[in-house]
């Protein structure tokens, strides 16, 4: 390396720096300052000054050879500037991994000092208490934390709250320091006042909530005011639950179904169905969709009060929101066609084009003009033929359409969930091999096949089930195969004959597995949905996912796609979709067949309400309108059953 004047000349300058920066990366800062420092410092012993221009060194001032140069300086480069070299940037990111591990480690101190302290303490013995049902020993816990002075929090305050709320509270004391639990264990006999103790108990949950409102530092939340509109309901007071609704709006707290329901069902209770009705106005301006709960104490309020424009109303919402009503509902809808109430509404004469056109417009099974026929109703369970002839009526069933543009607009409305959001890549990619590989007449979800009446996954079953949707199928193409990646992979699949169906599907371009992390029920859905075709599973679809899918399209679509199936020695049955809508359905004549969940049509047949007049079976053209639409409309949907 050699030196002049104590000074490193440019040449070497230019060989050695590429050197150390590779040798040495710790030096690669320290010698750029002092590359910089040294060449800008117009005291230098020997002037060179770096060209941005050229990756060159100008000569010195007073060369002989060459013009003597203008000197130029490099910019300022401030700290940050200096410091974005590849071992630099390595050092920051481990640096901020340092910190966010601080950090945890912070939260996780913090999080273990409060469970540690009286009120963390409180607060699991809640919890406890909260699991177990126990309001006495939650109340007893609370009057010691105030006794002691410790600061109460609105979760510890909403645990208390519904405690007190629940409709009775176990937990009552037998004198002996022992709670209800205690006691039972060694008493099973031991029998508690559930009335003194729910009374005791909404006293004590109007006292915390005034303590509530006195504390500067704890504000209510939807959860307060829910658990203190029960109490009010507890208290026989629905008035004061309702009013309790109308706070939440006013403090900006979307309420919830629950939040209704001790005013609704207070009011139901009471019969006082103007403000009942009142209630439910109040939840259609907010956009809370009722139960099958809420409408049947609707129901039932309005057909002990006789109020059959109500329950005429009723019924089309819960043909519309429910489709297939419970036992219970059941009970409440035969007792109403079975009052005097039901046999003294009802239309003697009316214009049959009219409802005709009211069927048209409805998009069939209900025209929706009112109570047609005068008499008693005749009112039955009842069964429906493979055709949909109610067998006690001999009346049929129709097939209600659903719009393509409906179709296509829930198919672009699952790319909004928050599911279809955050796998939008694993997505996208889908939609492109469906668009390659499509489109299918069938799509079976395989996880539910491969595993129904087995004990382990049964790759043969899922292709004896490809085999019979093939032979049904118009294009005799194979179905889509969607298939979880832990599925393809595992212990069973390597098998050498799973593992050759697996392949015999893949070359078929008919399998598509899930990447892992993913939830193929999301998967075999929007193939279904998008290629407009059969589903083959025996999944009810009822879980938490597919609640977020509505109950308006998702259930008439499910209705009229889904195929399930059942196994015996000579292979699969396939139970198509039937040729006509499981849906509440008013006739042309007047009558009602109502579906109920008890049957599922595929081990023990469904049980309908069927309820006629004997005047009704006069208006015949109405029976014979009403069975031609439906020819029409199976033959629309014979591709699926052929």
């Amino acid at each position: 390396m050699p030196l002049m004047g104590g000074t490193l000349r440019a040449p070497s300058l230019y060989l050695i720096i590429p050197f150390l920066h590779h040798r040495y990366p710790s030096l690669r800062l320290r010698l750029l300052g002092h590359s910089i420092k040294h060449f800008s410092s117009p005291a230098s012993s020997t002037n060179f000054a770096v060209s941005p221009q050229r990756h060159s060194v100008e000569h010195p001032v007073g060369s002989p050879t060459k013009p003597r140069t203008k000197q130029i300086k490099p910019p300022k480069r401030n700290q940050t500037e200096l410091v974005q070299t590849p071992l630099n940037i390595m050092n920051a990111r481990s640096l901020d991994a340092a910190v966010k591990e601080k950090k945890a480690k912070s939260v996780k101190q913090k999080r273990r000092e409060f469970h540690e302290s009286p009120a963390g303490l409180l607060q699991r013995g809640l919890d406890q208490c909260s699991k177990r049902g126990n309001t006495v020993r939650a109340l007893e816990l609370y009057d010691s934390a105030v006794a002691d002075g410790i600061p109460l929090s609105i979760s510890h305050y909403n645990c208390l709250l519904y405690l007190c709320s629940l409709p009775s509270s176990p937990g009552v004391s037998n004198g002996q320091g022992d709670s209800a639990c205690d006691v039972a264990l060694k008493d099973p006999e031991a029998k508690f006042n559930d009335s003194e103790v729910s009374k005791m108990a909404v006293e004590r949950g109007f006292e915390i909530y005034k303590r509530i409102c006195e504390d500067p530092d704890v504000e209510p939340n939807e959860a307060t005011l829910t658990s203190m509109a029960r109490l009010a309901a507890m208290k026989g007071a629905p008035h004061l639950a309702f009013d309790l609704v109308k706070q939440m709006v006013k403090m900006g707290m979307p309420p919830k179904l629950r939040s209704y329901g001790p005013a609704l069902y207070g009011f139901c209770d009471k019969l006082n169905v103007e403000m009942a009705h009142e209630v439910e106005t109040h939840m259609d301006t907010h956009g809370v969709i009722p139960e099958e709960a809420e409408l049947a104490a609707l129901l039932r309020a309005y057909a002990i009060k006789g109020r059959a424009h109500h329950v005429y109303r009723l019924l089309h919402r819960i043909r519309t929101l429910i489709r297939q009503v419970s036992e219970p509902t059941a009970e409440i809808i035969q007792s109403w066609f079975q009052s005097d109430a039901a046999a003294a509404v009802g239309a003697s004469k009316w214009d049959i084009q009219k409802i005709k056109q009211g069927i048209v417009q409805g998009g069939g099974g209900w025209h929706g003009q009112g109570w047609l026929g005068t008499g008693q109703w005749r009112v039955e369970r009842s069964v429906m033929s493979e055709d949909g002839v109610c067998k006690n009526c001999r009346e049929k069933l129709v097939c209600i359409d659903i719009d393509p543009s409906e179709t296509e607009g829930f198919a672009s409305s699952l790319m909004d969930l928050p599911y279809f959001k955050k796998n939008r890549y694993e997505f996208s990619r889908f939609k492109e091999w469906l668009k390659k590989n499509g489109p299918f007449d069938a799509v079976i979800d395989a996880a539910n096949v491969g595993l129904c009446n087995q004990r382990e996954f049964n790759f043969y079953q899922i292709n004896s089930v490809i085999k019979r949707i093939m032979e049904v199928s118009p294009s005799k193409k194979m179905p889509l195969v969607i298939l979880h990646a832990r599925r393809v992979y595992d212990e069973t699949a390597a098998a050498p004959k799973n593992r050759q169906l697996i392949e015999s599907w893949k070359r078929a371009n008919c399998l598509y597995y899930t990447p892992k992390g993913s939830n193929d029920d999301w998967y075999w859905l929007y193939a279904a949905v998008c290629n407009k075709c059969l589903l083959v599973t025996n999944d009810e679809m009822r879980d938490h996912l597919f609640q977020l899918l509505g109950t308006s399209f998702f259930p008439r679509w499910k209705e009229k796609h889904q195929v399930r199936m059942t196994f015996s020695h000579r292979g699969p049955t396939l139970h198509m979709p039937p040729p006509y809508s499981i849906v509440i359905q008013e006739s042309e004549s007047g009558s009602w067949h109502i579906p109920t969940t008890t049957g599922d049509d595929l081990e023990t047949p469904r049980q309908w309400i069927c309820a006629t007049r004997e005047t009704t079976k006069a208006v015949a053209g109405g029976i014979t309108s009403a069975k031609s639409d439906t020819d029409n409309m199976k033959r629309r949907t014979q591709r699926f059953v052929s």
